[in-house]
């Protein structure tokens, strides 16, 4: 004889819509989404309305710090597996910084020394008196 207990079995799950297939889901909502829109029961939101949900969606995310730290971490996994646009990345730094002419003196200045810390107690190169 089957146990009986409270939890729901996999034949129980999934009943009704939601055993459908999802093709036949979305041919089902959107026949609803027809019918309001063509009885005037659907709300459309203006491009203000729009930007005002947008905006309080974003801010309501935003202070969820761990989520964000997420989001950065596959953003940066993800962008960094394109070596091609890292390159690209790579190159337009190493232009923008070479064309500050003090600051590349100063790193010619320290020589094999770059991996030593700052006074500041940074790792980038360290940095005596002015170019």
């Amino acid at each position: 004889m089957p146990e009986s207990s409270s939890e729901p079995t996999k034949e129980t799950l999934r009943r009704g819509f939601a055993a459908m297939e999802p093709r036949r889901q979305r041919q089902i909502a959107s026949k609803g989404g027809k019918a309001a829109h063509e009885s005037g029961r659907a709300h459309e939101f203006t491009p203000e309305e729009a930007r005002s949900a947008g905006r309080k969606g974003g801010e309501r995310v935003s202070t969820d710090r761990a989520h964000m730290a997420v989001i950065g971490r596959k953003g940066g996994a993800r962008v960094s597996t394109d070596r091609a646009h890292m390159a690209v990345i790579g190159r337009t730094g190493g232009r923008r910084v070479s064309t500050d002419r003090a600051h590349m003196a100063a790193i010619g200045r320290t020589g094999g020394k770059s991996r030593t810390k700052r006074s500041d107690g940074s790792g980038g190169p360290a940095v005596t008196g002015s170019a």
